[in-house]
Parts: C-alpha cells; sequence; structure tokens
C-alpha cells in the first residue's frame, strides 16, 4: 500500500513547490480570490491529497510568509551582530533585504497584501517579526546617531524612511531588468545616508568597505536563504 505523501521521501520538495505556486497564485488573484480549488489545479492534485501537504489555506498563507520573514530575519540578526560601522552594516543589511525582494516577488507581494487575512498566534507571530526586523534597523539608525554620523531625528521615522524605500521595491523590480540588488542598495543607502546626515566622504568609504566585505568574507553572504559558516568565538 503506498504511503500518504506526507510520509513519502520528496515530501518537502513537493510542498515547497506548492508553497511557490501558491504564492504566484495569490500575487495574480489575490488571497482571497483563490480557491483550493484553483490552488489543487495548478497542482494537478484533487483537494485531499493537497491538504497533505498544506494543512490548510491559512497554513499556506503562513509559509509563504515564513519563507519570507524566517530567513531574512535571520540573516538581519547575524549582520547587526558584526563588530562593524553601523553604516556598513546598514549598507549589508539593505543588500540583504534586496535580495530576498528580487528572488522571492510573489511571496513578497503576498506578504506584503495579504498578512492581514492571517489571525490569532499565526499574526501576532508575523507582527513580531516585522516589529524584530525594524527594531533591528532603528537600533544601528540609532547608533550611528550616537556615533555622530547621522543628525539626530527620530530613530523611528528614519526607520520608517528606510524601510519605505526598500519595501516598495517589489512594485515595480523586474528580476531580468539593468538594477540588480547591489547597485539598488547602493544607491538607495546614498540617498538615505546622505539625507540622514553622513558626510560625503564617508559615502564611497562605505561602498569599498561593502564590497572588501564581501571579497574577503565569501562565508558570510548577504543572501538570506544562504548559510552562513560557524565564525569562531574570540579568545
Amino acid at each position: 500500500m503506498p504511503r500518504p505523501p506526507g510520509h513519502g521521501p520528496g515530501f518537502e520538495v513537493r510542498r515547497q513547490k506548492i508553497i511557490d505556486i501558491a504564492a504566484s497564485l495569490f500575487a495574480q488573484q489575490g488571497y482571497a480570490a483563490t480557491s483550493i480549488n484553483d490552488l489543487g489545479r495548478a497542482v494537478g492534485l484533487a483537494k485531499g491529497a493537497l491538504y497533505y501537504y498544506i494543512g490548510s489555506k491559512e497554513n499556506l498563507l503562513v509559509e509563504i510568509q515564513s519563507r519570507v520573514m524566517g530567513p531574512l530575519l535571520a540573516r538581519a540578526r547575524q549582520i547587526a551582530d558584526l563588530d562593524e560601522e553601523p553604516l556598513l552594516r546598514l549598507r549589508l543589511l539593505s543588500e540583504s533585504l534586496l535580495t530576498i525582494i528580487f528572488r522571492r516577488l510573489d511571496h513578497i507581494w503576498v506578504y506584503e497584501h495579504d498578512y492581514r487575512s492571517l489571525s490569532g498566534d499565526e499574526l501576532k507571530t508575523l507582527l513580531g517579526q516585522r516589529s524584530d526586523f525594524e527594531e533591528l534597523i532603528s537600533g544601528l539608525l540609532s547608533e550611528a546617531m550616537e556615533q555622530g554620523v547621522f543628525r539626530q531625528t527620530s530613530p523611528r521615522l528614519a526607520t520608517l524612511q528606510f524601510l519605505n524605500l526598500h519595501n516598495h521595491t517589489y512594485q515595480w523590480v523586474r528580476p531580468e531588468g539593468q538594477w540588480d540588488a547591489p547597485f539598488l542598495s547602493a544607491e538607495y543607502c546614498a540617498t538615505l545616508f546622505r539625507g540622514f546626515g553622513a558626510p560625503d566622504h564617508a559615502l564611497p568609504r562605505v561602498e569599498d568597505q561593502a564590497e572588501a566585505f564581501k571579497r574577503e568574507r565569501p562565508g558570510l553572504p548577504l543572501d538570506p536563504e544562504a548559510e552562513w559558516e560557524q565564525v569562531p568565538a574570540a579568545g
């Protein structure tokens, strides 16, 4: 007797493919307008078999959100903990955020438009992740202000400016277009850092530092979905 799909060796591969297809459908049609039958037809599964993989439609939305926020938040925490200047860490975090936006456009679209369809613990978890990510950015901006690199302003307002410039990229960017994530990150940070009051001489240095970091530390990629190597403890 064949095993249920949830116990088969290819279960996780198939489940991830379903998540990707669902993200595409939700981005095109909207979460509320996409039925389980629509998704079943798209992945070639009857409703009962589909539920083996996804549990519920709401759970599928949770999986799509987690595909973005899980790796992004983990990478952002690692970047924030680096023993580097705050401007460089902001620049690295910017590129990391844009990298996952380029790769997961459908997921980002669903994340931005449909997260309010969640409820209960799922919504609480997602909002907590968003808050944690914003606090990491706010902390780095505050560090730059304390060091006198940025002018004194509201860290919350500065965080919203950072997020507004980055988070709307998914609405217009084309991964096959002329601009990639490192280029946009450099442009965004030049605009933000000048606006926040960074002296002009600091801006080329940040780009040199960013290039040197990526060249000299290939084991610490900015891609949120790539593994970071283990860094030995000091001493």
